[in-house]
């Protein structure tokens, strides 16, 4: 096929006014169908038959160079093949329409105009038919540039509501992120999200392992065991990580930042990549997010943008996540420590039915009222039915009704509402509040104020809560376990305690005995306390001689197992030696045993005198711990003159400073 004329022309080339009006009139209806169109292949096919009409073609289509000419679009009797190469890159290179007659399966003229604008580059606009002539050369120049711009419209229309679409499934997977609770589950689904929306092959999240300096990729398709563990300086994800930046690698295997080693494991061949940066809202980076083989095309400036996007709900979901799970991890640690130091200890028959009663009422959800003495243990009672029983991994929240004032039990019990009280600022939550789903124990519910009672009263009986300044009434779900060493039967009696109150807490009752009734437990209450002690003080296993077991189990124990307890922690601390003899113990006699330990008036006033110097010297000496010197200087005595007194009392003389043979007896301090 040859050209037998040409003419060329380009935009600003002038056209006859008469064609004026039909110039405007194409140019609006080319608008106008752009606003409403759909698709760009559509919008083309429709408006090139519209053209041929409008200029008298037998046949239009488009071409474009990408880099072999292919057709877009074309309508009539047109044919590629008839299409000069050449002068289509002419048109191209000249920016400029050109007008022609051809040879070839339809002779006759043609007409090529660039298409060019924004969005697309390197069409041509062809017409062909045998009225054709340079005169429609004008007309054409114009409506391949006004396609051109109706084209840029519909591909940012179609971008648009491409992103539009992008924002709609990052928005519903981050109302699905918040709904996986752990850290794995998480990772896939996000993965799995992540090729959907990109419509991409595979995807990875990679977590930075600083201390190890490791990236750890969950999920690894390919891998065994879907895990993989790299150097963070590895690849593509390693120039991510240590860059903070995005990257888009069109070519993977010609990109000398990607690292093969994973492909060749696994038999997969990746084509092209995008690797974003997790930041965290602190932006502390928690890893990269990958995106591997487009299924159509290369990844887009758009992509990038969504995989950003993708990113940033991915890390606040997986940071979430992480905290939760550390919470969780730092709660049962914490329940099981409480667990195991909640016991009760001791075999003798009473606690041994206290244990089997708990074990009954741990799981039936019904108010319990413990009785006992101070120091009996009624809150260790109180939290073994809490961790016993169903609500354990919920709270216990423990309240001394008697340390409280009347307004402020209140405030404490059921909360306040910001402006309740003079300079209250916030809005405060109650204990009931904070042990919802869990228990809360009333310590020393004898001593609550009468209108505390009422207010008591009234929450277990309708389950709900009003806070202090507030009028909503607040349901409340927390099991309520009460304890006095006072007799409310009295107090009811004595109309200090309310009769609704003492029934509505009296469903279920435990009466702890004192210690002095259980003398069998003395000592493994005695060990129990030692050895945890021990530990908190740094000490090797501390064990009770046989004389200091005689000395704890004659004691009566008026302080009951706080006694006891207290004892054992002064001891493990201060105790000399590993052995724990009598003098040690170093406890307070209740006063029936400091008369039974007075000397007898059948004793003269001579003996009972040497009795009373005996056990001062030793109080004197053991204070010092077995330094005779200091100990001479606590006397107000020379060292000699304390040996010579010694002596005198029939003593054992030490032959040196700090000798610890003295023969010092067994009596306790």
């Amino acid at each position: 096929m040859t050209a037998r004329w040409i003419a060329w022309s380009d935009v600003s080339h002038q056209f006859p006014a008469a064609d004026a009006p039909q110039l405007i009139g194409m140019i609006e209806r080319l608008i106008d169908a752009a606003a409403v169109a759909e698709h760009d292949v559509e919008f083309l096919r429709q408006q090139l038959s519209d053209m041929c009409g409008e200029l008298g073609a037998s046949g239009a289509g488009i071409l474009e160079r990408s880099p072999h000419w292919n057709s877009t679009a074309q309508t009539g009797r047109w044919n590629q093949a008839d299409i000069p190469r050449d002068l289509l890159a002419d048109v191209l290179d000249r920016d400029a329409g050109v007008a022609t007659t051809i040879e070839g399966t339809n002779p006759g003229g043609l007409v090529a105009v660039p298409v060019s604008g924004r969005t697309r580059t390197g069409g041509v606009l062809t017409f062909t038919g045998r009225h054709l002539s340079a005169e429609t050369l004008s007309l054409a120049v114009v409506l391949g540039k006004t396609l051109g711009s109706c084209l840029d419209v519909l591909a940012d229309r179609s971008r648009s509501e491409k992103r539009i679409e992008s924002l709609r499934g990052i928005l519903k997977v981050s109302l699905t992120l918040s709904t996986v609770k752990e850290t794995e589950p998480l990772l896939e689904l996000i993965a799995r999200e992540a090729v959907r929306i990109l419509d991409c092959d595979r995807a990875s999240i990679f977590l930075w392992d600083r201390e190890h300096q490791e990236v750890v990729a969950c999920p690894a398709l390919g891998v065994e065991g879907n895990s993989l563990r790299l150097p963070d300086r590895t690849g593509v994800v390693g120039e991510v990580i240590h860059s903070a930046k995005l990257l888009r690698v069109d070519d993977a295997y010609h990109d000398s930042r990607f690292s093969r080693k994973v492909d060749q494991s696994s038999g997969y061949k990746t084509r092209n990549l995008l690797c974003a940066p997790l930041f965290d809202a602190e932006h502390k980076l928690l890893g990269a997010f990958e995106v591997i083989n487009k299924n159509s095309g290369d990844f887009t400036a758009d992509d990038e943008t969504t995989l950003e996007d993708l990113a940033i709900q991915a890390a606040i979901a997986l940071k979430n996540t992480r905290e939760r799970e550390s919470l969780i991890r730092s709660h049962r640690q914490l329940t099981e420590q409480l667990t195991r130091g909640v016991s009760l200890i001791g075999e003798s028959p009473a606690m041994q039915a206290m244990r089997s009663t708990i074990r009954r009422l741990a799981a039936i959800d019904l108010p319990v009222l413990i009785l006992g003495e101070s120091g009996t243990g009624k809150e260790v009672v109180a939290q073994t039915l809490h961790f016993q029983g169903p609500r354990a991994d919920r709270p216990f929240v423990a309240v001394n009704c008697a340390a409280l004032t009347e307004t402020l039990l209140e405030s404490e019990l059921f909360g306040h509402e910001k402006g309740a009280f003079t300079d209250v600022r916030e809005m405060h939550r109650g204990k009931f509040e904070v042990a919802e789903g869990g228990t809360i124990f009333l310590d020393e519910i004898g001593d609550m104020s009468p209108g505390g009672q009422a207010k008591l009263l009234r929450v277990l009986e309708q389950k709900v809560i009003t806070r202090v300044g507030g009028s909503q009434a607040i349901p409340i779900n927390a099991r309520v376990i009460a304890a006095t060493n006072a007799h409310l039967a009295e107090a009811v009696r004595a109309r200090k305690f309310r009769e609704d109150l003492y029934f509505r807490l009296n469903v279920v009752t435990l009466d702890l005995p004192p210690l002095r009734d259980r003398p069998e437990d003395v000592l493994p209450l005695a060990e129990h306390f030692l050895n945890g002690f021990a530990v908190q003080a740094r000490r090797p296993r501390l064990e009770l001689s046989p004389d200091a077991r005689k000395r704890m189990q004659s004691h009566t124990w008026p302080g009951n197992v706080r006694e006891l307890r207290n004892l054992m922690e002064r001891v493990a601390f201060l105790a000399p030696n590993d052995i724990i003899e009598a003098d040690d113990l170093a406890f307070i006699l209740s006063p029936d045993q400091n008369r039974n330990n007075e000397p007898s008036l059948d004793l003269g006033l001579s003996e009972a005198t040497n009795m009373f110097q005996q056990d001062f010297i030793r109080r004197a000496i053991r204070r010092v711990r077995n330094n005779m010197s200091e100990a001479a200087r606590l006397l107000g005595l020379h060292r000699s003159n304390l040996y010579r007194k010694m002596r005198q009392l029939k003593m054992s003389e030490a032959g040196n400073e700090g000798d610890e043979d003295l023969e010092l007896g067994d009596e306790p301090v």
